[in-house]
């Protein structure tokens, strides 16, 4: 085999190992926008968040993120979600308010 085949095959099993340590996520906001981030498995959720938050220009503390219905922490990977490549998180506003009554 050519050195040059060499290199293709090795270049080609780095892409493999970087997609299997990689996946997409879809953010979808209340309004149905919809944001795509690739990130690796081991990264903490914050650093998604804080790009969603930054993207969106809203502040981090008024958005919930969400993923099959719980709430994601800043410090939860998406290997600790189980995770897989496509899925998608929702991000909600904070709710204030509510619990007054009106006579």
């Amino acid at each position: 085999m050519s050195a040059s085949g060499e290199r293709g095959i090795q270049e080609e099993e780095k892409k493999s190992a970087v997609q299997g340590t990689q996946i997409n996520i879809k953010v979808k906001g209340q309004d149905g926008n919809e944001l795509f981030f690739r990130i690796k498995k081991s990264t903490p959720f914050r650093k998604l968040m804080n790009a969603y938050c930054d993207r969106q220009s809203v502040d981090f503390n008024s958005i919930a993120f969400l993923f099959d219905g719980r709430r994601i922490r800043g410090e939860q990977t998406p290997d600790e979600l189980e995770m897989e490549d496509g899925d998608e998180v929702d991000a909600m506003l904070h709710q204030t308010g509510g619990g007054h009554e009106f006579l």
